[in-house]
């Protein structure tokens, strides 16, 4: 993603358009695009700022917040339960469709991670312990 573009680039445009020229006269004049002209002109008029807003980030976790109580309520319950299956939980009672990964970012934020430990391991490789037994050779 591009960075934005500098506040005094924007303050001059702005203050071209308020000064009589049109958008597109401004834009030309100091060579931005006509969309990013008249997109900063209506930004200051509605909000009165003339800084770039946040670029970047997480723009939609709120939307899976909402569900906070349900998430940690179903965790609680049922500790063992997969990503997958919180992911359908919500979307057989509440509607909301999120992906696995969502729901695990979510579970992150909240510092409710799944860790293995010892009794939880699965079956390993079948791996010698300790020391090898000594090989006996038979007589051919």
């Amino acid at each position: 993603m591009a960075k934005a573009l500098s506040e005094d680039l924007r303050s001059r445009v702005i203050s071209a358009v308020d000064g009589g020229l049109s958008r597109r006269a401004a834009a030309e004049r100091f060579e931005v695009s006509v969309a990013t002209a008249i997109r900063w002109v209506q930004v200051f008029r509605t909000t009165g700022t003339r800084s770039a807003r946040a670029c970047g980030g997480d723009q939609r976790s709120h939307r899976i917040e909402a569900y906070h109580d349900v998430l940690l309520g179903a965790v609680k319950a049922r500790v063992d339960i997969t990503l997958a299956e919180l992911s359908d939980l919500l979307w057989r009672e509440h509607g909301a469709r999120f992906t696995p990964s969502t729901v695990w970012r979510f579970l992150d934020r909240h510092a409710m991670t799944f860790k293995k430990n010892v009794p939880r391991q699965r079956a390993g490789q079948a791996r010698r312990r300790g020391q090898t037994t000594r090989l006996v050779r038979r007589r051919a």
